[in-house]
């Protein structure tokens, strides 16, 4: 679902329930996982505005602002990569591995990195 049609919902809420933040599971994630990476430590906030704000200013972003968490990922693919902490092949790789674990979970169970059929990568622990 995208920002707008999330707003468009929005309109079937009943009086004073907003609309949610996040159009998407996934944005909720991002967001969760930078203010994660920027508690440890791994950046500062004017690094993340840098990254951010470099990545909203590109040309082809949408007017209206529905792309915003597509450029809040890929400033924090950016960042990551730029500080060595995870470089864009192995973002990918990571999230290929997710779809094909996705893809093979039966509906209604949790999908797990281990379900992913054709395992490319190995998975690191998180850094302390």
């Amino acid at each position: 679902m995208s920002r707008r049609e999330a707003d468009e919902h929005a309109a079937d809420l009943p009086p004073g329930v907003d609309a949610p933040v996040f159009a998407e599971p996934w944005q909720a994630e991002a967001f969760a996982m930078t203010v994660a990476l920027h508690g440890k430590g791994l950046f500062s906030w004017s690094e993340w505005a840098q990254a951010l704000s470099t990545e909203v200013k590109k040309p082809g972003a949408a007017a209206d602002g529905h792309d915003y968490y597509e450029h809040w990922l890929a400033a924090l693919e950016s960042l990551l990569a730029s500080k060595g902490l995870a470089a864009k092949a192995d973002v990918d790789a990571m999230a290929e591995a997710w779809e094909r674990a996705a893809h093979a979970t039966p509906h209604g169970k949790p999908i797990l990195l281990d379900n992913d059929p054709s395992p490319t990568i190995s998975v690191v622990a998180a850094r302390p």
